[in-house]
């Protein structure tokens, strides 16, 4: 049994590195992207795309490399995946070209939408008890939450002082290390396997229409929400999703279980860790530019000034919800932790061009950083308990595409916000800019008052995170006994009914 497993705390190392590689991608790539469009060539119209092609195969195929898992056995998948983001890696960091940066960073999607949801459906059957539950998830939560900022701090480094290509480069040893040590260290519990044919239909309406709704709002942040494209997409997701439901309702063996998803404490979850990095995924956008456009900042200190906010979000995962998960209901975490994180985006809506990164960005990144760490870490873990082991890593793999979707969704709408308020406040005010000193500096004010109004939104976003948290997730206070449920001799309606925390 996975509890008496005496090397599930090493497996844990390995899991965690793993998923600090995938995370630390979705950032590192960005600060390097200027460098690399100028060596390569990528035009201003196709830059977007290093981003895209990445978020794109990775929201796509997530719930498809849940399955896999699943079927393949989670191990495998993990090391599969591991091996072929290490070779996508090297092939980015090797590009030579527009088209093979491009193939590469989808093969690097590719890959992390099966390594992912491995990452963590192994922790999900491997730690049962409840109180090492509470310590694993926490320390995975840090690292889910985290990794990003981590991300943009040895993007920072790399791209100063060495080259835009060990951003690439520097996933191979990660990679390498977590395989080797997956392969001799994990032990997957016996009995999890989910062997029932694979649901193609299921796969494909799922792949194209996940697809459809990431590539929509990546179009709608350049070309504009009434882009004819960007409202096909938006539909064409519509109608694939909606086909998708239907056909999982009605297949023998869904790539999604319904019953995965039709549960108020996991559908809760889901629903409000994707609208939290909703704003979460904004914010890291307008820091960064606020940073280095506003400020000035190189990019080695636009990644170090990101410090307090990883900071707060290891306390908030592993010293605040660790201690609290097996005392208190998980919606008086997730709750109050969203509405932290929220008082910490609030202060930034005060924002301007002279403001004190000590007395007000430095404070406002501690109580997001805490508010998330101690919302997150509840959330990973209540999104995986109480399901059958045999859908343990399509129930992960819903986290991610939360995440993902989340991401690609914050990323687009804040950023059209902020744009809109920018070319407002700027042309209210263009007569009085004379000359060029005065012209420069009303840009400047136009950005500030553009994430200003956007972060506004994101305040709103975490504030209905917060709500659904509390109003959906019901489930009560741990009880520390009990495992996950094994799924045999069980019906699905039986699976549901599982108490979700019941560890």
């Amino acid at each position: 049994m996975s509890e008496t497993d005496p090397r599930r705390w090493k497996a844990l190392v390995f899991i965690a590195l793993a998923q600090l590689m995938v995370v630390l991608d979705a950032t590192i790539v960005n600060i390097a992207l200027p460098s690399a469009q100028q060596d390569l060539g990528i035009s201003d119209g196709n830059r977007q795309w290093v981003i895209t092609a990445y978020a794109l195969a990775f929201g796509g195929l997530l719930l498809f490399g849940g399955r896999i898992a699943d079927l393949w056995g989670r191990k495998r998948t993990f090391v599969v995946g591991l091996i072929g983001f290490a070779a996508a890696s090297a092939l980015g960091g090797a590009a030579t070209g527009e088209a093979m940066m491009l193939g590469a960073r989808a093969l690097q999607g590719a890959f992390g939408a099966l390594l992912a949801p491995a990452a963590l459906s192994l922790l999900a059957v491997m730690f049962t008890d409840g109180k090492e539950r509470a310590k694993a998830f926490g320390i995975y939560g840090a690292i889910a939450g985290g990794g990003g900022a981590v991300g943009l701090i040895l993007g920072g480094f790399l791209t100063e002082y060495l080259d835009w290509r060990w951003t690439f480069f520097v996933n191979i040893p990660f990679a390498i290390v977590a395989a080797a040590g997956a392969y001799f260290v994990i032990r997957e519990p016996a009995g999890g396997r989910n062997r029932s044919p694979l649901d193609i239909p299921g796969v494909i309406l799922s792949t194209l229409g996940l697809v459809a709704l990431v590539y929509g709002f990546t179009r709608a942040e350049s070309e504009g929400w009434s882009d004819a494209t960007t409202v096909g997409m938006f539909v064409a997701s519509a109608v694939l999703l909606a086909a998708f439901v239907l056909t999982e309702a009605k297949v023998k063996s869904p790539l999604l279980p319904l019953r995965v998803l039709t549960d108020r404490n996991r559908g809760g979850v889901y629903f409000s860790l994707g609208l939290a990095v909703i704003a979460m995924f904004g914010l890291f956008l307008f820091l960064t530019y606020y940073l280095q456009v506003v400020k000035g900042y190189s990019p080695v200190k636009t990644g170090f000034a990101f410090l307090p906010m990883i900071v707060g979000m290891i306390i908030g995962s592993t010293q605040i919800g660790t201690r609290l998960m097996t005392r208190v209901p998980p919606r008086w975490l997730m709750g109050p932790g969203f509405l932290t994180a929220g008082a910490g985006m609030l202060l930034l809506t005060q924002l301007e061009i002279g403001t004190s990164y000590a007395g007000l960005i430095l404070p406002a990144q501690l109580l997001l950083g805490l508010g998330m760490g101690t919302a997150f870490m509840p959330a990973m873990s209540l999104a995986t308990h109480g399901v059958d082991p045999r859908d343990a890593g399509v129930a992960s793999a819903m986290v991610n595409t939360s995440q993902q979707v989340g991401g690609a969704i914050g990323t687009a709408l804040l950023n059209t916000i902020a744009a809109s308020a920018t070319t407002a406040y700027i042309a209210d005010r263009a007569a009085g800019a004379t000359s060029e000193g005065a012209q420069k500096l009303l840009q400047l004010q136009g950005m500030v008052e553009g994430y200003a109004a956007a972060i506004w939104w994101a305040v709103g976003i975490l504030v209905v995170s917060a709500a659904i948290a509390v109003t959906l997730i019901n489930t009560g206070k741990p009880d520390m006994g009990a495992v996950v449920g094994s799924g045999e001799g069980k019906g699905a309606e039986d699976e549901v009914k599982i108490p979700v925390i019941a560890h």
